[in-house]
């Protein structure tokens, strides 16, 4: 292990470990505190705190790596992934916190009045957590591999990368809860946002110019390295989606997507952010419903600043390598004619050729920064769904309040074994032959958004929005809007051209699979009746605080007469 890159890796571990522990010190009753860090969570924290766990490694790798690769069409990932917030800004976070609960599925549940809508909800949640997982557990794999080189154990570099961040990240969340998982990835991002400044800062002063960069790169067709049949590597020009048998330039739409295919993964980001469970159950933990809106108006800002820096170093990379290939030896194994072989690199080769190995240290240390956050908040969002939503309620109803934490904690082994497992066996060598893609991980990301996007998103808007939303509803939506997915994105997979531009409707299925969900929700509503109490849960969720202070006294003093 190279000294700048053990030091780095200790230092992080050491310092997120010690946050844990003193969070968890601080904690003053075991549920509320563990799930929801006691809902006294400030708005600028919470706000770094959803950045955290929202930036992962497809926003600090695969952004910049999309861009690289594929120009003006890797753009889409960035702003899909920013533009994601602004309904939740809009249509979900302040009646979720005043309606309050502790997670997505409960939420759900106690709308509806129906425990049915609960196990569909954490089934739902759970398989969006695990693909959500995967492409955080590769992405740990392939920084490591570049910022240590060596394995453990007997294991290859990206295997060891795989296994000690997802353990680590697993104990801290075992340790530490909602509040260990509040502090760390907020001070993490902050973290995350000062190593792009920096990289930023130094690529800037080094005489980089990002519009001049866009024109020069449009000087030259789009390249990308491809493997031959005899084994051999070479360069070969990107085909225009949107010009059929032209070459495909850096700075136009069309290296990647047709119309149809950057329209529908932006709507995919969009729609796939307002149903991710570790983001949504982050509005729980606000002190209230106009805190919950402003803290959303301070994510939409930072990510932002954020997707902008990665934009940026992601044009400077495809600018700077191919020079730096010719003067430093140790991009040639990384490099076909000056061209990354692997577009996730991109912001940490920056890094050693700025800074040398100290530099490579400093940005691999902002990955997986990224990457511990992002795992944190997901794997505590599975153990909230299973603990709380299915243990406690139905496996053990007499379940104490620590017995419950416990099989949320059991929750939290499963859910990190079963995606460090999947990404041993979806190795990026393997995955890079069939699945031809701006950014492996974050079309690995997009998978996950698009299962939250079809099947949690249309049923949470229609359940805050529409009165007429019933427990069967809910039901067929999740259900419909899941399997749609699912099997669009498989079946996608499985064809034998693999992922091209003619099939965005398979590889981004929300644009058909969302409104299938929607329609299906409504139509099976209309067969359904909603809950006796429907007036008061719609105070809970859009009334004013003086409303719901009336009707709490009106509760009391009817409780006083009996």
């Amino acid at each position: 292990m190279a000294a700048p890159g053990a030091t780095a890796l200790v230092a992080l571990l050491v310092v997120t470990a010690g946050i844990t522990v003193a969070a968890r010190l601080r904690a003053r009753s075991t549920a509320l505190d563990y799930y929801l860090a006691g809902q006294r969570v400030g708005i600028v924290t919470n706000a770094c705190a959803i950045c955290g766990d929202y930036l992962s490694a497809a926003s600090f790798l695969g952004v910049a790596a999309a861009v690289y690769s594929s120009g003006l069409d890797g753009l889409w990932y960035a702003a899909g992934f920013a533009a994601g917030f602004v309904p939740v800004a809009l249509f979900t976070a302040a009646p979720l916190r005043r309606f309050g609960q502790h997670s997505l599925p409960d939420f759900l549940a106690s709308r509806f009045d129906s425990e049915r809508v609960r196990a569909v909800a954490v089934v739902v949640v759970e398989l969006v957590i695990l693909a959500y997982l995967v492409p955080q557990a590769v992405g740990s794999g392939l920084t490591w591999s570049l910022l240590v080189g060596e394995g453990i154990g007997g294991l290859s570099p990206y295997a060891t990368g795989v296994v000690v961040v997802s353990t680590g990240v697993a104990g801290l969340v075992i340790v530490g809860g909602m509040r260990g998982t509040t502090w760390n990835p907020a001070l993490q991002f902050l973290l995350l946002l000062a190593t792009l400044v920096w990289l930023t800062v130094v690529v800037v002063g080094a005489g980089f110019s990002y519009g001049g960069a866009v024109a020069d790169l449009d000087e030259a067709p789009l390249t990308a390295p491809v493997v031959r049949a005899d084994g051999s590597e070479e360069l070969a020009t990107v085909t225009h989606q949107l010009d059929e048998g032209a070459p495909a330039r850096f700075g136009e739409a069309g290296a990647r997507y047709d119309r149809l295919g950057q329209f529908s993964l932006v709507l995919a980001l969009v729609l796939g952010t307002a149903g991710l469970p570790h983001v949504v159950n982050r509005f729980f933990t606000s002190p209230s419903g106009r805190a919950a809106r402003r803290t959303t108006v301070w994510v939409v800002g930072l990510a932002g600043a954020f997707y902008a820096l990665a934009v940026l170093l992601g044009t400077a990379a495809r600018t700077i390598v191919p020079g730096a290939a010719v003067d430093h030896d140790w991009l040639a194994p990384l490099t076909v004619d000056g061209v990354l072989r692997v577009p996730e690199h991109a912001m940490l080769v920056l890094g050693r050729i700025y800074g040398g190995t100290g530099g490579l240290a400093v940005v691999a240390t902002g990955a997986l920064v990224a990457i511990l956050s992002t795992i944190g908040g997901l794997l505590l969002a599975a153990a909230s769904s299973w603990g709380q939503d299915i243990y406690a309620r139905h496996v053990n109803p007499r379940a104490t309040e620590r017995q419950a934490l416990r099989a949320g904690q059991a929750a939290v082994i499963v859910a990190t074994t079963a995606a460090a497992a999947a990404a041993l066996v979806l190795r990026p060598d393997d995955l890079a032959d069939t699945v031809i893609a701006p950014s492996l991980v974050a079309t690995m990301v997009t998978w996950a958004f698009c299962l939250a996007g079809s099947s949690l998103t249309p049923v949470l808007l229609l359940a805050i929005w529409w009165r007429g939303t019933t427990a069967r509803g809910a039901v067929a939506g999740l259900v419909v809007g899941a399997v749609a997915a699912v099997a669009l994105i498989g079946f996608g997979l499985a064809s034998d051209e693999g992922i091209n531009p003619r099939a965005s409707l398979l590889l981004t299925p929300t644009i058909v699979a969302a409104p299938l969900a929607g329609v299906v929700t409504v139509v099976a509503s209309r067969r359904g009746a909603p809950p006796a109490d429907l007036d008061r849960i719609w105070r809970r969720m859009h009334g004013t605080a003086a409303d719901r202070h009336a009707e709490r006294l009106a509760e009391l003093t009817l409780e006083s007469t009996r």
